[in-house]
């Protein structure tokens, strides 16, 4: 499934052949995000990763790094989050040294030109506006304040106009210097070449890149006692509504059982979720379950977007559903479940871009890959009790964390809502 190399200087290379491919997928991973951000950081994180694609030393125009993976006819992107920052391109394999090469010269050679910092500033701002605009988006900033608050994981990954405003370039340099060491990078490679090919490139390029200690995530705080409601005040025609619950971190010894208890309840429109607010009641449009896994900590969360006379309804629907669901779940229920976490990574994991997501995240996070084999054994391994279990254990009422954007305005009802035994 993969091979994995540690050069000298503490990089990481993880890769996966894919002969019958033709196409190859490149990844450089970095160990940073906004939950390594002080306050006057918010948002260096983001606002570093756009000005990485403004121009370096042999490619000082910013059309001169896209051309050059746009031309052969492959994709370029990158994005940050809490934990990570990814740079990744995916092209034909006769061009693979090309891409390696671009993503190694953004990495190490960026030019951080002022002009373009002010320039990429202004950009940076109208995208966290845009974002803003988006009440789907805006509900989910306001969930991870209520889940985590006052905390760096809890902050809008692209931080606030004001923080951006204020980001300088020697700001930007001691971050970039700080957390973009070798020992805090992994480069993940799948498709159609070899892990002596990758290893034999990635040395040349990077083997010599001094190492260093990069400074630690902040850790997550809650010590939640009673339900917490978020309301944002907009004239919209839906009420966009975000429950969620602290749950379980990536090394979590439970945290397939809380994936599987997550399809259950409303992951696709045979689940219960789906089945009890569309389809018997006709409460939303659009309504689903999904986790996040982080370092030391994850959630549990339920999004929907309803009519605001029918907020209450909808919230008191979905406090049934994970009411039930701590009563048990059926075999049938837990096999479905099981086949479609299964099905889901076995297709994803057609697509070399995805190999390479799966391996260097793991590797980056944990420090170790857990082959597709090792995952589907832990899966089928579940039981129906597990999920009781754990149902039990997450979804608990003083957990409760309820985001509202929309024609709303009354705090306390909806908090009233929120009650499980």
């Amino acid at each position: 499934m993969f091979e994995r190399t540690v050069l000298d200087n503490g990089l990481r290379i993880v890769t996966s052949p894919m002969p019958h491919t033709k196409s190859v997928s490149v990844m450089l991973l970095v160990g940073t995000g906004s939950r390594y951000e002080t306050v006057e950081e918010m948002g260096v994180s983001h606002f570093l990763e756009h000005m990485l694609f403004k121009g370096t030393s042999r490619r000082p125009l910013p059309q001169q790094i896209s051309e050059a993976i746009e031309g052969v006819g492959g994709v370029l992107n990158a994005s940050t989050d809490r934990e990570l920052t990814v740079y990744w391109c995916k092209v034909p394999e006769q061009h693979f040294t090309v891409a390696l090469d671009l993503l190694v010269d953004m990495l190490r050679e960026s030019l951080l030109k002022p002009d373009d910092l002010e320039k990429e500033r202004d950009v940076v701002v109208e995208e966290l506006a845009m974002t803003n605009d988006f009440p789907t988006d805006r509900v989910a900033v306001i969930l991870d304040e209520l889940i985590w608050p006052n905390q760096p994981i809890g902050r809008d990954v692209g931080g606030t106009k004001e923080s951006v405003q204020g980001i300088t370039k020697e700001m930007m340099v001691n971050y970039l210097s700080r957390q973009y060491v070798p020992s805090n990078v992994v480069v993940s490679v799948a498709g159609a070449v070899t892990h002596d090919e990758v290893t034999r490139l990635v040395e040349g390029h990077l083997g010599s890149w001094e190492g260093a200690r990069p400074s630690p995530w902040f850790p997550s705080e809650n010590g939640q006692t009673e339900p917490r409601v978020g309301l944002e005040h907009r004239q919209l025609e839906q009420a966009h509504l975000s429950l969620g619950l602290e749950a379980y971190s990536a090394f979590h010894p439970d945290r397939y059982v809380l994936d599987l208890l997550s399809i259950i309840l409303g992951e696709g429109m045979s689940s219960r979720l789906f089945v009890a607010l569309r389809e018997e009641q006709g409460l939303s449009y659009d309504i689903g379950s999904g986790v996040q896994h982080l370092l030391d900590t994850g959630a549990f969360i339920v999004s929907a977007g309803v009519d605001p006379s029918k907020l209450a309804q909808a919230v008191t629907s979905i406090m049934e559903q994970l009411s039930k669901v701590k009563e048990g779940v059926s075999a049938e229920e837990l096999a479905k479940a099981k086949e479609v976490a299964k099905g889901r990574m076995l297709l994803g994991l057609e697509d070399s871009r995805r190999v390479a997501s799966f391996n260097g995240a793991q590797e980056l996070l944990m420090d170790r890959v857990l082959t597709v084999d090792e995952v589907l054994e832990q899966v089928d391994a579940i039981t129906a009790d597990d999920i009781q279990r754990v149902a039990r254990d997450v979804l608990v009422e003083k957990a409760l964390n309820l985001a509202v954007v929309g024609p709303v305005e009354d705090e306390g009802a909806l908090k009233e809502l929120l009650r499980l035994p």
